[in-house]
Protein backbone atom coordinates (compact mmCIF):
# COMPACT_ATOMS: atom_id res chain seq x y z
CA UNK A 1 0.00 0.00 0.00
CA UNK A 2 2.09 3.52 -0.74
CA UNK A 3 2.59 5.84 1.78
CA UNK A 4 0.49 9.06 2.34
CA UNK A 5 3.69 11.15 1.39
CA UNK A 6 3.83 8.96 -2.28
CA UNK A 7 0.15 9.53 -2.80
CA UNK A 8 0.39 13.37 -3.67
CA UNK A 9 3.63 13.06 -5.82
CA UNK A 10 1.53 10.36 -8.11
CA UNK A 11 -1.25 12.89 -8.67
CA UNK A 12 1.22 14.93 -9.33
CA UNK A 13 2.75 13.18 -12.11
CA UNK A 14 -0.31 11.90 -13.42
CA UNK A 15 -1.76 15.37 -13.18
CA UNK A 16 1.25 17.07 -15.05
CA UNK A 17 1.40 13.98 -18.13
CA UNK A 18 -2.79 15.32 -18.77
CA UNK A 19 -1.49 18.65 -19.02
CA UNK A 20 1.29 17.78 -21.71
CA UNK A 21 -1.52 15.55 -23.85
CA UNK A 22 -3.70 18.79 -23.41
CA UNK A 23 -1.37 21.12 -24.77
CA UNK A 24 -0.34 19.00 -27.77
CA UNK A 25 -0.80 20.72 -30.97
CA UNK A 26 -4.19 20.24 -32.61
CA UNK A 27 -3.26 20.42 -36.96
CA UNK A 28 -5.15 23.52 -38.53
CA UNK A 29 -5.91 21.81 -41.39
CA UNK A 30 -7.44 17.82 -41.16
CA UNK A 31 -8.55 15.17 -43.90
CA UNK A 32 -11.11 13.24 -41.49
CA UNK A 33 -12.88 9.99 -42.65
CA UNK A 34 -16.02 9.76 -43.06
CA UNK A 35 -18.45 6.94 -43.33
CA UNK A 36 -19.42 5.79 -46.74
CA UNK A 37 -16.41 6.65 -48.12
CA UNK A 38 -15.96 10.21 -47.94
CA UNK A 39 -12.88 12.23 -46.36
CA UNK A 40 -13.79 15.52 -45.17
CA UNK A 41 -11.07 18.73 -45.46
CA UNK A 42 -11.55 20.89 -42.38
CA UNK A 43 -9.59 24.37 -41.19
CA UNK A 44 -10.25 24.73 -37.73
CA UNK A 45 -13.21 22.00 -37.79
CA UNK A 46 -14.69 23.38 -40.16
CA UNK A 47 -15.75 21.79 -43.43
CA UNK A 48 -14.15 23.21 -46.81
CA UNK A 49 -14.38 20.89 -49.20
CA UNK A 50 -15.27 16.66 -49.46
CA UNK A 51 -13.50 13.78 -50.97
CA UNK A 52 -16.14 10.95 -52.62
CA UNK A 53 -14.45 7.90 -53.32
CA UNK A 54 -17.20 4.83 -53.17
CA UNK A 55 -16.97 1.90 -54.99
CA UNK A 56 -20.59 2.31 -56.46
CA UNK A 57 -19.61 5.90 -57.91
CA UNK A 58 -18.95 6.39 -61.26
CA UNK A 59 -16.02 8.12 -60.93
CA UNK A 60 -14.13 10.07 -57.49
CA UNK A 61 -14.79 13.66 -57.01
CA UNK A 62 -14.85 16.66 -54.63
CA UNK A 63 -18.24 18.25 -53.45
CA UNK A 64 -18.76 20.66 -51.52
CA UNK A 65 -16.25 23.14 -52.53
CA UNK A 66 -17.33 25.76 -50.04
CA UNK A 67 -16.55 29.42 -50.18
CA UNK A 68 -15.33 31.78 -47.61
CA UNK A 69 -19.92 32.63 -47.24
CA UNK A 70 -19.98 28.66 -46.29
CA UNK A 71 -21.63 28.00 -49.49
CA UNK A 72 -20.85 25.52 -51.94
CA UNK A 73 -19.72 27.10 -55.41
CA UNK A 74 -20.14 24.33 -56.92
CA UNK A 75 -23.11 21.49 -57.78
CA UNK A 76 -23.99 18.08 -59.16
CA UNK A 77 -25.49 18.37 -62.55
CA UNK A 78 -26.89 20.79 -64.85
CA UNK A 79 -29.34 22.91 -63.47
CA UNK A 80 -31.34 22.59 -66.37
CA UNK A 81 -30.44 19.23 -67.59
CA UNK A 82 -29.44 17.14 -64.35
CA UNK A 83 -30.32 13.82 -66.23
CA UNK A 84 -28.30 14.26 -69.21
CA UNK A 85 -25.59 15.93 -67.56
CA UNK A 86 -25.41 13.28 -64.33
CA UNK A 87 -21.72 12.93 -65.05
CA UNK A 88 -20.57 16.69 -64.14
CA UNK A 89 -19.79 16.22 -60.81
CA UNK A 90 -18.86 19.30 -59.15
CA UNK A 91 -15.27 18.87 -59.81
CA UNK A 92 -13.90 16.05 -61.15
CA UNK A 93 -11.37 14.11 -63.24
CA UNK A 94 -12.46 11.96 -66.18
CA UNK A 95 -11.74 11.66 -69.94
CA UNK A 96 -13.86 11.04 -72.89
CA UNK A 97 -11.29 9.04 -75.27
CA UNK A 98 -9.23 6.09 -73.41
CA UNK A 99 -8.06 4.05 -75.69
CA UNK A 100 -11.39 4.71 -77.55
CA UNK A 101 -13.71 4.28 -74.50
CA UNK A 102 -15.32 7.31 -72.96
CA UNK A 103 -15.24 7.77 -69.11
CA UNK A 104 -17.02 10.89 -69.89
CA UNK A 105 -20.38 10.10 -69.16
CA UNK A 106 -22.02 7.55 -67.27
CA UNK A 107 -22.42 4.79 -69.07
CA UNK A 108 -18.74 4.28 -70.53
CA UNK A 109 -15.85 3.17 -68.39
CA UNK A 110 -15.54 3.66 -64.67
CA UNK A 111 -12.44 5.07 -62.61
CA UNK A 112 -13.01 2.96 -59.65
CA UNK A 113 -11.28 3.64 -55.83
CA UNK A 114 -8.94 0.86 -55.14
CA UNK A 115 -7.26 1.86 -51.81
CA UNK A 116 -6.49 4.92 -49.24
CA UNK A 117 -2.26 5.12 -49.25
CA UNK A 118 -2.16 8.31 -47.02
CA UNK A 119 -4.10 11.01 -44.95
CA UNK A 120 -2.11 13.38 -44.16
CA UNK A 121 -2.83 16.31 -41.54
CA UNK A 122 -1.11 19.28 -41.19
CA UNK A 123 -1.10 23.68 -40.70
CA UNK A 124 -0.15 23.45 -44.21
CA UNK A 125 -2.31 21.34 -45.84
CA UNK A 126 -5.00 18.15 -45.34
CA UNK A 127 -5.09 15.62 -48.51
CA UNK A 128 -5.70 12.27 -49.32
CA UNK A 129 -3.65 10.29 -51.26
CA UNK A 130 -5.57 7.30 -53.15
CA UNK A 131 -5.12 4.19 -55.72
CA UNK A 132 -7.61 4.20 -58.78
CA UNK A 133 -8.36 2.06 -61.52
CA UNK A 134 -9.62 2.86 -64.55
CA UNK A 135 -11.88 0.14 -65.77
CA UNK A 136 -13.07 -0.46 -69.32
CA UNK A 137 -16.31 -1.35 -71.03
CA UNK A 138 -14.61 -5.14 -71.22
CA UNK A 139 -13.25 -5.42 -67.57
CA UNK A 140 -9.90 -4.53 -68.39
CA UNK A 141 -7.83 -2.27 -66.43
CA UNK A 142 -6.01 0.65 -68.65
CA UNK A 143 -4.76 2.89 -66.38
CA UNK A 144 -3.29 2.70 -62.04
CA UNK A 145 -4.18 6.70 -60.94
CA UNK A 146 -2.09 7.36 -57.93
CA UNK A 147 -4.12 11.06 -57.08
CA UNK A 148 -3.41 13.32 -54.17
CA UNK A 149 -5.97 15.28 -53.53
CA UNK A 150 -4.80 18.20 -50.96
CA UNK A 151 -6.73 21.13 -49.46
CA UNK A 152 -4.15 24.58 -48.83
CA UNK A 153 -5.62 27.17 -46.46
CA UNK A 154 -5.32 30.89 -47.34
CA UNK A 155 -5.95 34.40 -45.70
CA UNK A 156 -9.58 35.57 -45.60
CA UNK A 157 -11.18 31.87 -45.18
CA UNK A 158 -9.88 31.18 -49.23
CA UNK A 159 -8.03 28.20 -49.70
CA UNK A 160 -6.62 26.30 -52.99
CA UNK A 161 -7.56 22.62 -53.90
CA UNK A 162 -4.20 20.86 -55.08
CA UNK A 163 -4.73 17.66 -57.56
CA UNK A 164 -2.02 15.64 -57.92
CA UNK A 165 -1.97 13.10 -61.09
CA UNK A 166 0.12 9.91 -61.49
CA UNK A 167 -1.38 7.80 -64.68
CA UNK A 168 0.10 4.46 -65.46
CA UNK A 169 -0.81 2.35 -68.73
CA UNK A 170 -1.22 -1.23 -67.69
CA UNK A 171 -0.21 -4.22 -69.61
CA UNK A 172 -0.33 -1.60 -72.81
CA UNK A 173 0.10 1.77 -74.24
CA UNK A 174 -2.58 3.86 -73.70
CA UNK A 175 -3.47 7.01 -76.10
CA UNK A 176 -5.77 9.91 -74.91
CA UNK A 177 -7.69 10.97 -78.00
CA UNK A 178 -8.43 14.22 -79.76
CA UNK A 179 -11.13 15.91 -77.37
CA UNK A 180 -12.06 19.05 -75.45
CA UNK A 181 -13.32 16.68 -72.63
CA UNK A 182 -11.00 16.00 -69.97
CA UNK A 183 -8.84 15.87 -67.95
CA UNK A 184 -10.85 18.11 -65.24
CA UNK A 185 -14.34 19.36 -65.08
CA UNK A 186 -16.13 22.18 -62.72
CA UNK A 187 -19.54 22.59 -62.55
CA UNK A 188 -20.44 25.91 -60.77
CA UNK A 189 -23.21 26.85 -58.67
CA UNK A 190 -26.35 28.08 -60.87
CA UNK A 191 -26.32 31.45 -59.22
CA UNK A 192 -22.54 31.87 -60.61
CA UNK A 193 -23.18 31.20 -63.91
CA UNK A 194 -23.31 33.95 -66.43
CA UNK A 195 -26.88 32.93 -67.67
CA UNK A 196 -28.47 32.18 -64.61
CA UNK A 197 -26.53 34.29 -61.99
CA UNK A 198 -24.81 37.12 -64.09
CA UNK A 199 -21.32 36.07 -63.13
CA UNK A 200 -18.26 36.48 -65.48
CA UNK A 201 -16.21 34.12 -66.63
CA UNK A 202 -12.42 35.46 -67.45
CA UNK A 203 -8.88 34.58 -68.56
CA UNK A 204 -5.31 34.81 -68.22
CA UNK A 205 -5.39 36.54 -71.96
CA UNK A 206 -7.78 38.72 -71.06
CA UNK A 207 -10.92 37.34 -72.45
CA UNK A 208 -14.39 37.78 -70.98
CA UNK A 209 -17.01 34.85 -71.17
CA UNK A 210 -17.94 31.86 -73.65
CA UNK A 211 -17.70 34.21 -76.62
CA UNK A 212 -13.87 35.20 -75.76
CA UNK A 213 -12.39 31.96 -73.66
CA UNK A 214 -13.99 28.54 -75.54
CA UNK A 215 -11.26 26.84 -77.11
CA UNK A 216 -8.73 29.54 -76.60
CA UNK A 217 -5.49 28.66 -74.51
CA UNK A 218 -4.33 29.90 -71.21
CA UNK A 219 -2.77 29.68 -68.00
CA UNK A 220 -5.93 29.99 -65.80
CA UNK A 221 -9.70 30.43 -66.21
CA UNK A 222 -11.66 32.15 -63.31
CA UNK A 223 -15.31 31.98 -62.85
CA UNK A 224 -17.06 34.23 -60.59
CA UNK A 225 -20.62 35.34 -59.64
CA UNK A 226 -22.97 35.93 -56.56
CA UNK A 227 -23.23 32.88 -53.76
CA UNK A 228 -25.44 35.08 -51.59
CA UNK A 229 -27.76 38.02 -52.05
CA UNK A 230 -24.62 39.84 -50.50
CA UNK A 231 -21.14 38.28 -51.76
CA UNK A 232 -19.50 36.82 -54.99
CA UNK A 233 -17.32 34.42 -54.71
CA UNK A 234 -15.92 32.03 -57.59
CA UNK A 235 -13.21 29.55 -58.64
CA UNK A 236 -9.90 29.90 -60.35
CA UNK A 237 -8.70 26.54 -62.49
CA UNK A 238 -5.12 26.94 -62.74
CA UNK A 239 -3.10 25.05 -65.24
CA UNK A 240 0.11 23.56 -64.33
CA UNK A 241 3.40 24.59 -66.40
CA UNK A 242 4.63 21.35 -66.35
CA UNK A 243 1.47 19.83 -67.98
CA UNK A 244 1.26 18.56 -71.51
CA UNK A 245 0.54 21.06 -73.77
CA UNK A 246 0.41 24.48 -71.20
CA UNK A 247 -1.11 26.64 -71.77
CA UNK A 248 -3.76 24.30 -72.30
CA UNK A 249 -7.19 25.13 -74.09
CA UNK A 250 -10.30 25.84 -71.55
CA UNK A 251 -14.03 24.74 -72.54
CA UNK A 252 -15.96 26.96 -70.78
CA UNK A 253 -20.07 28.00 -71.16
CA UNK A 254 -21.91 30.08 -69.83
CA UNK A 255 -24.10 27.81 -68.06
CA UNK A 256 -21.77 27.14 -65.53
CA UNK A 257 -19.37 24.83 -66.71
CA UNK A 258 -15.47 25.33 -67.15
CA UNK A 259 -13.03 22.61 -67.98
CA UNK A 260 -8.87 22.17 -69.06
CA UNK A 261 -8.33 20.37 -72.59
CA UNK A 262 -5.54 18.53 -72.16
CA UNK A 263 -5.87 16.55 -75.23
CA UNK A 264 -7.80 19.42 -77.37
CA UNK A 265 -5.30 19.80 -80.20
CA UNK A 266 -3.60 16.27 -80.26
CA UNK A 267 -3.96 13.34 -78.61
CA UNK A 268 -1.52 11.69 -76.01
CA UNK A 269 0.31 8.50 -75.60
CA UNK A 270 1.07 7.01 -72.17
CA UNK A 271 3.54 4.33 -73.21
CA UNK A 272 3.71 1.71 -70.50
CA UNK A 273 6.58 2.30 -67.87
CA UNK A 274 6.78 5.83 -68.70
CA UNK A 275 3.58 7.58 -66.56
CA UNK A 276 2.10 10.54 -66.84
CA UNK A 277 2.12 13.42 -64.23
CA UNK A 278 -0.63 16.19 -63.92
CA UNK A 279 -1.37 19.02 -61.58
CA UNK A 280 -4.15 21.82 -61.35
CA UNK A 281 -5.39 23.95 -59.02
CA UNK A 282 -8.63 25.45 -58.00
CA UNK A 283 -8.38 28.66 -56.23
CA UNK A 284 -11.37 29.40 -54.15
CA UNK A 285 -12.32 32.76 -53.46
CA UNK A 286 -14.10 35.84 -52.46
CA UNK A 287 -15.57 38.60 -54.62
CA UNK A 288 -14.39 39.13 -58.35
CA UNK A 289 -10.76 39.37 -57.45
CA UNK A 290 -8.56 41.77 -60.46
CA UNK A 291 -6.63 39.93 -63.42
CA UNK A 292 -3.77 40.84 -61.63
CA UNK A 293 -3.87 38.88 -58.25
CA UNK A 294 -5.28 36.34 -60.14
CA UNK A 295 -2.32 35.98 -61.99
CA UNK A 296 0.14 36.43 -59.03
CA UNK A 297 -2.20 34.26 -57.58
CA UNK A 298 -0.96 31.64 -60.75
CA UNK A 299 2.30 32.47 -60.15
CA UNK A 300 2.26 31.06 -56.92
CA UNK A 301 0.55 27.80 -57.53
CA UNK A 302 3.55 27.09 -60.22
CA UNK A 303 6.15 27.04 -57.72
CA UNK A 304 4.55 25.15 -54.93
CA UNK A 305 6.55 21.64 -54.61
CA UNK A 306 5.32 18.63 -56.12
CA UNK A 307 4.74 15.82 -54.31
CA UNK A 308 6.61 12.27 -54.90
CA UNK A 309 4.03 10.00 -56.49
CA UNK A 310 6.22 7.13 -57.45
CA UNK A 311 4.83 3.94 -55.95
CA UNK A 312 7.08 3.07 -52.70
CA UNK A 313 8.96 -0.30 -52.74
CA UNK A 314 8.30 -3.01 -50.01
CA UNK A 315 10.86 -3.79 -47.98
Amino acid sequence: MPSTTRLPVLLLSGWLGLSNLVAAEVPLMQAVPLPYDQVSFQRDGQELARYHFGGDLRRPFVYPLNGPSGRSLTRMGHPHDPVGHSHHNSAWITHHDVNGQSFWSDKGGQIVHQRVENLADSNIEAAITAINHWVGTNNQVLLIETRRTAVVPLPKKEWLLLLDLRLEAKGKDVVLGKTPFGPIGVRMAKTIGVNDGGGVIRNSAGGVNEKEILWKPAKWVDYSGPITSKAEEGITLMDHPGNPSHPTFFHVRNDGWMGASLTYSNALTIPVGQPLHLRYGLYVHSGVPSLKKLEERWVEFSVMPLPDLEPKKKK
